[in-house]
C-alpha cells in the first residue's frame, strides 16, 4: 500500500468498515480480459477470519468461470464524501475501503446454502431467522467466498 498513513491494520475497524458496506465486486480474469461483477453478500467472522457469501443465478459468466479459477479478488467501498476548496487542487474524496484476494466456491451442502443466504439477509437488514422458499432456495446458487490476504484503507 502506497499510502501507509491511510492503512486500516485493526481488526475491530476493519470489520466496522465492512459491515458499513453494501456490495461487494468480485474480480475474475476470463481470458486476457479483466471481469469484474458487483454482487450483495454477507458474511461470517471467526476469529479473525472473513468469509463472504454471494447468491446468484445458477447460469451466467461467473458460474462459467468458476471451474476455470477459484481465486478471485473483491473490493468494497463506503463511505464517499467530496471535499473542496477554492481551487480544483484543493478538492479530495473521503471513502473507506477494503481489496483482498480469496478462493471462491459454489456451496453444494443445502444446510450451508441456507446459512449463507441467512447471512446475506443478516447484513442488509439485521435479522436473523429468515424462512425461503425451498423451490427458489433449489434454483439458486450461494457461493463461498474465504479471504486469504486484504488490505484496509480510509481517507
Amino acid at each position: 500500500m502506497r499510502r501507509k498513513d491511510r492503512e486500516v491494520k485493526e481488526f475491530p475497524k476493519v470489520i466496522e468498515i465492512l459491515q458499513s458496506c453494501d456490495c461487494c465486486r468480485l474480480g475474475f480474469v476470463d481470458g486476457d480480459e479483466a471481469y469484474i461483477v458487483p454482487m450483495n453478500f454477507g458474511y461470517d467472522i471467526n476469529g479473525e477470519e472473513i468469509t463472504l457469501y454471494f447468491h446468484c443465478a445458477k447460469e451466467g459468466r461467473k458460474i462459467d468461470l468458476l471451474p476455470k479459477q477459484s481465486k478471485v479478488t473483491f473490493e468494497m467501498d463506503t463511505k464517499h464524501e467530496m471535499t473542496g476548496g477554492e481551487k480544483g487542487c484543493d478538492f479530495s474524496y473521503l471513502y473507506q475501503s477494503i481489496m483482498g484476494t480469496g478462493t471462491l466456491e459454489a456451496v453444494s451442502e443445502e444446510r450451508e446454502r441456507i446459512h449463507g443466504l441467512q447471512r446475506i439477509m443478516y447484513h442488509y437488514t439485521n435479522k436473523e431467522d429468515w424462512e425461503f422458499d425451498e423451490s427458489l432456495v433449489k434454483i439458486t446458487t450461494v457461493l463461498k467466498y474465504k479471504v486469504k490476504n486484504l488490505s484496509c484503507k480510509e481517507h
